[in-house]
């Protein structure tokens, strides 16, 4: 915490849906580093009062000299992500499941390399998977894997960082732009601004998990207790 008594927080994924929602949220009340790609966007954030990084998360090197100067933190929030689906399993789409996986878990992995030894003891770590996670979904190879492995990934963190508190967002629907490419019905699609202040309280409450909205992300919990032989027929249909 700063000596003014505010919180410094990265987000990435910031010129986008969830990630521009929440700079806009803890840009009320503490200190907010916005990091993107989308110029534009990052130019506008910085007339509000928010400093910004430009980089590309997905190449390592990029990473490290945009955080190369940083000093300490007290909240890494690591929402950056993309989603594309495999449409046809059968010729199956390599180049997009590389590019999926890079994009939302490697790249991950290289903010979690510059950042970690950034955040101040008792300070958190924020990462953002999917409800996508909870069940094999049609189409979702490449993205919900991805979301799967961000999970583990965050689950194992917590077991291992003792310095810092790790909290890991299950959203389900939320409309922004990446969910407006989205060509199938989406149950209990929630706003952005609702998204930002379910995560912004369960970070502020040190939640391990936060997922949202409740009344579709249990449900999704109870089927994922499903032995897989029930499971599979009705992920069959939803295909159909």
């Amino acid at each position: 915490m700063s000596s003014d008594g505010l919180k410094k927080v990265i987000i990435t994924g910031a010129t986008s849906g969830i990630g521009e929602g929440l700079v806009k949220r803890y840009s009320t009340c503490h200190k907010v580093i916005a990091c993107g790609r989308n110029q534009e966007k990052l130019v506008d954030l910085e007339s509000k009062n928010v400093e910004t990084l430009r980089f590309d998360m997905t190449e390592k090197q990029h990473v490290f000299d945009a955080f190369e100067d940083l000093d300490s933190v007290d909240i890494v929030i690591l929402n950056a992500g993309v989603c594309e689906y495999i449409d046809d399993a059968t010729n199956f789409d390599a180049s997009l499941f590389e590019r999926i996986i890079h994009a939302n878990v490697i790249a991950t992995g290289y903010c979690l390399e510059a950042l970690i030894p950034k955040i101040k003891p008792g300070g958190q770590l924020v990462i953002v998977s999917s409800s996508a996670s909870f069940l094999p979904l049609p189409r979702a190879q490449a993205y919900g894997a991805s979301k799967a492995a961000l999970s583990y990934l965050t689950r194992v963190m917590q077991v291992e960082l003792e310095h810092i508190d790790v909290t890991l967002v299950h959203p389900g629907f939320v409309e922004t732009p990446l969910t407006d490419k989205n060509d199938f019905p989406m149950p209990f699609l929630v706003s952005v601004e609702n998204a930002c202040e379910a995560i912004f309280i369960g970070v502020e409450n040190r939640k391990r998990e936060i997922h949202f909205p409740k009344r579709f992300t249990l449900l999704l919990k109870l089927f994922a207790l499903l032995p897989f032989s029930l499971w599979q027929p009705l992920a069959k249909r939803i295909k159909r």
